[in-house]
């Protein structure tokens, strides 16, 4: 009997793709035809869409349903779970709603969400999630996130927008016509490349790396491992003390105004208090100069490679970016400040091929040439209460309820939560300190989770409801970042009893008597159509023409043209600054801001510095603990998503993700190869397998975030998971972003037998 196959488009974060479905079950994934460098994580789809840790009914924590808001809080995560019917579940969920916002007020219901549980724009759960609360009276929500969190908050104030770390920067056309040197710093790591939030038809930079090196692009990576220097570009590669990027721009800034190689015009006339951060670096401010020298004490980057990097950038066209992670690290405002001052004192912005840029090897589409036309969106509505905290301060809020707090200029209390609604993102992945966030999770009164497999945030909540996959609904995606605009075509039923969150939030609407509100009085495949249409005026707008939905749904994408020339950023600006002011007071570049200085924030001065991070190889800290951990994103799963599928596990080790470490460091203590480790520090431990690399810089341990949390107790974790040793602190008063990427650990060789990995096993469960 022929076996019926089907094939329908969909997208994901990391790629386009037709998912090939027989008898009912997905068999491939296979590659949009129109990408050149498709993402093998494609392959972990199918065996994820049938995992036996799907989620198929609706679950209760056993103690919970025996005592409601009186439970035992301390039993999340190891309680059983009940499963019951929708029916009783939704009541559950409507009822606590009811009781929290009548006792305790809006202001008490926190809505989490973390957006990457579905490149579709329709059913993206951060979006539903706060629609939802939204529409029902308002909730505590995060703002900014945890990929360039410090950058969003602190780029306004120096050059009016934060839109050049989403990727909107000087195209490749340009780089690859007009750059001569292109510095990386935090490398170009091809890994982080393979997504894109919202999707990606083209998976381009591979492409554009390859092109720029043909047209004559000399690339000089800075990063503590080689890993992060691509193959093929020829790229030179100067290893550099992790957190210390600052030190080595501002010494760099040093050689130029010592030497008179600065662009003295352009910071005049474009610039906003360059000549007291002059003073800084020159040492006049505190009496200590800036040099290659005093930076050679602090990166570990000989001083004559400095000077001569230095002037080599102002003797050619030369193109500055950053990765999101330099920005991810205690004060890591400073970097991405000390990159603009940097680019300023070469003179280069605006000018073809010139400048600076974030992004380029964290995200697809950085650079990418794409018009300015608009991509799928989905409004979460007003907040009627308008009450945030900053994404990463989650265990602070919980566990400092009425405590103030200041974030950005202006002075807050955290809320006193009693009720965590919680869907999309995995926050035992995203947070710091994650024996610190147990303690945390402990305080509200009850959590409501929506999650497709029992990842380590389902199992520590009071009421689970099972969410459906991409593939088991419709939907539409697209990046502003990429060219395409992909119909997603629902391709499976939805497994056992799960439902969409666009569906459940439905229901608890007209349980509450605000369906309208949260519907808008459309079903899923009208908001798709809306979205479409939206998205088509957008087009029209900017002078493109889209075709009609039925047409589009039919094709399975769209996609946008290459635009006719260049994009350079601040190419006006710098042309006629009087005509073309940024948004900053000034209407110039900020090296010196004023209303920074009048914040009065001593972690953040009010022009680049160096300001030593709380934990680094110059710490004290590091004569107990005497290597930096570098925690970077997978290459083999999304954050912590597909982290049991085929992909993922085969990079695994023992079942355990590995840490990689220079050979010195491993010999010196009696590490081999392959060996399970601890990886340690005062907030945790866990398990790990080591890789002894070349090209690790020494005194630097290196582990991919994403392994599923698996505590053992709250001394060890079991599977690998490296942010139970990662700093829970705000970058600084600024920004309060994440600053993972300062945390010093030792490693030890593991003895005897170790504990054996569950993350992957589903938790007990009865029926009602």
């Amino acid at each position: 009997m022929a076996v019926d196959v089907k094939r329908f488009p969909s997208l994901s974060h990391w790629g386009a793709f037709t998912a090939v479905v027989a008898d009912g079950r997905l068999q491939a994934c296979e590659p949009f035809a129109l990408d050149p460098a498709p993402s093998p994580i494609l392959q972990s789809m199918p065996g994820m869409v049938h995992s036996p840790l799907r989620i198929a009914r609706p679950a209760v924590r056993e103690g919970w349903l025996r005592d409601r808001e009186r439970a035992d809080r301390g039993a999340r995560g190891s309680d059983r779970f009940v499963e019951v019917e929708w029916d009783v579940a939704l009541k559950l969920v409507a009822e606590e709603l009811a009781r929290v916002r009548t006792t305790h007020g809006d202001a008490s219901i926190f809505g989490g969400s973390y957006g990457w549980s579905s490149a579709g724009r329709l059913h993206h759960a951060r979006t539903q999630t706060h629609r939802f609360l939204n529409a029902g009276g308002g909730c505590v929500n995060q703002a900014g996130n945890y990929s360039w969190g410090a950058a969003q908050f602190l780029l306004p104030h120096v050059i009016g927008t934060y839109s050049p770390v989403t990727g909107r920067v000087t195209d490749w056309n340009s780089v690859a016509a007009h750059t001569r040197l292109f510095v990386a710093f935090g490398g170009i790591p091809l890994r982080n490349t393979q997504i894109t939030s919202g999707g990606a038809g083209e998976h381009s930079t591979p492409r554009w790396l390859a092109r720029a090196r043909e047209a004559g692009v000399e690339f000089v990576v800075v990063s503590p491992t080689r890993g992060d220097v691509p193959e093929g570009i020829d790229a030179r590669w100067i290893p550099i003390r992790p957190n210390t990027d600052a030190a080595l721009m501002l010494a760099m800034v040093h050689v130029l105004l010592t030497e008179d190689r600065h662009a003295a015009d352009f910071v005049q006339t474009h610039c906003a208090g360059f000549d007291r951060f002059a003073d800084y670096v020159l040492g006049k401010a505190d009496g200590q100069a800036k040099s290659p020298e005093w930076a050679q004490e602090l990166c570990g980057v000989p001083a004559a490679d400095i000077r001569a990097l230095a002037r080599r950038a102002a003797d050619t066209r030369t193109m500055l970016t950053c990765t999101w992670s330099l920005q991810r690290a205690h004060r890591g405002e400073q970097p991405y400040w000390a990159a603009i001052a940097l680019a300023s004192a070469l003179g280069q912005i605006g000018l073809p091929g010139g400048g600076f840029a974030f992004g380029h090897g964290s995200m697809n589409g950085v650079g990418n040439p794409r018009p300015a036309a608009a991509s799928p969106e989905m409004s979460s509505g007003a907040n009627p209460i308008g009450r945030s905290i900053p994404v990463a301060r989650i265990a602070d809020m919980l566990l400092q309820p009425g405590q103030p707090f200041e974030f950005n200029g202006r002075s807050d209390v955290y809320p006193d939560i009693q009720m965590i609604y919680w869907a999309g993102g995995n926050p035992f992945h995203h947070h710091q300190d994650l024996n610190r966030l147990v303690r945390a999770w402990s305080k509200p009164q009850t959590i409501v989770v929506h999650d497709s497999w029992w990842t380590p945030t389902a199992r520590r909540a009071d009421i689970v409801l099972p969410a459906t996959t991409t593939l088991e609904r419709n939907d539409i995606g697209g990046s502003s970042r990429d060219r395409f605009v992909l119909a997603m075509h629902q391709a499976l039923a939805p497994h056992a009893q799960s439902r969409n969150d666009f569906d459940i939030y439905r229901e608890l609407a007209a349980m509450g008597g605000y369906e309208q509100a949260f519907t808008g009085g459309r079903d899923e495949f009208q908001w798709i159509r809306h979205i479409y249409d939206g998205m088509a005026a957008g087009w029209r707008e900017s002078g493109f023409e889209a075709p009609g939905f039925e047409d589009f749904w039919r094709a399975g994408h769209l996609e946008l043209p290459e635009p006719a020339r260049e994009f350079v950023l601040f190419e006006d600006f710098r042309r006629d600054p009087a005509a073309h002011p940024l948004k900053t007071p000034s209407g110039r570049i900020e090296i010196y801001s004023e209303r920074i200085a009048g914040f009065g924030y001593d972690d953040c001065p009010p022009h680049p510095a160096w300001v030593p991070p709380a934990e680094w190889l110059g710490a004290d800290l590091a004569a107990r603990f005497p290597l930096h951990l570098v925690t970077s994103q997978p290459g083999d799963k999304l954050h912590s998503q597909l982290d049991a599928g085929v992909v993922s596990t085969a990079n695994k080790l023992h079942g355990r993700e590995r840490v990689r470490m220079a050979a010195e460091d491993a010999a010196a203590r009696g590490i081999h190869d392959g060996d399970l480790v601890k990886v340690y520090n005062d907030r945790g431990a866990c398990i790990a397998a080591v890789s002894v690399q070349d090209g690790v810089m020494p005194g630097v341990a290196i582990m991919s975030t994403g392994a599923w949390f698996d505590p053992l107790d709250a001394a060890l974790e079991r599977h690998g998971n490296p942010n139970v040793l990662t700093l829970d602190a705000g970058t600084s008063r600024l920004a309060q972003a994440p600053s993972a990427l300062s945390a010093l650990v030792e490693i030890g060789r593991w003895e005897g037998e170790a504990p054996r990995v569950e993350a992957f096993e589903v938790p007990a469960i009865s029926a009602a």
